[in-house]
């Protein structure tokens, strides 16, 4: 089922609620083992949308319930799904999950995958599984081709802070990563490594 007003809060309250829910990408759908949650303007050091609107993070200022899609390192796209009401930006990423249907499809997409839990771990694993592009950015979560499906939220979940991110918003003061606890999709945890000067 999907709720937009459910949606329509702070990214670090909806995340650990996504956790168990499904992505459905056409053939292929995805059970939500593993998140991160990044607030707006101000108020996250780690998140695209801290310094304001641009025209790379204007999906996250939108109604909740979009895809806010973006590219890392040149060449891999991670998927968010957009929170709070229009013109308060937040987002959550999805950063792992189980591939539960369509298992053959991702298979072929995503060949250097040994393991069916190492499908979806990781964010831009995620998106290869399913297919997702960059043009799926801004993509209505409700209906269509890929739709959020929500269920009921775990009992438990372990926190901690963000994965890869630099600077204050990857430290322990923003525990803002969320996932099931003893999931074999959940991606391992990686600092930020900062880049060495020469």
């Amino acid at each position: 089922m999907f709720d937009r007003s459910f949606l329509a809060r702070p990214a670090v309250e909806v995340a650990p609620e996504l956790l168990g829910s499904h992505l459905v990408a056409g053939e292929v759908v995805l059970r939500i083992t593993e998140v991160e949650a990044y607030l707006g303007v101000g108020d996250d050091p780690g998140s695209h949308s801290f310094r304001g609107k641009t025209p790379r993070n204007s999906v996250m200022f939108g109604e909740p319930g979009h895809l806010y899609t973006y590219f890392t390192y040149g060449m891999h796209v991670c998927a968010n799904v957009v929170c709070s009401p229009a013109g308060t930006s937040s987002a959550v990423l999805l950063r792992a999950g189980e591939i539960v249907e369509g298992r053959g499809i991702a298979a072929m997409r995503r060949t250097t995958s040994r393991t069916p839990a190492d499908l979806a771990r990781g964010p831009a694993r995620l998106t290869v599984a399913l297919g997702i592009t960059l043009a799926d950015g801004g993509t209505d979560l409700a209906a269509g081709p890929l739709r959020l499906e929500m269920s009921a939220a775990p009992s438990t979940f372990s926190t901690g802070p963000r994965t890869g991110v630099s600077g204050p918003g990857g430290t322990d003061a923003y525990p803002w990563r969320f996932w099931l606890p003893g999931d074999p999709t959940v991606s391992p945890y990686k600092a930020h490594a900062p880049k060495k000067r020469s």
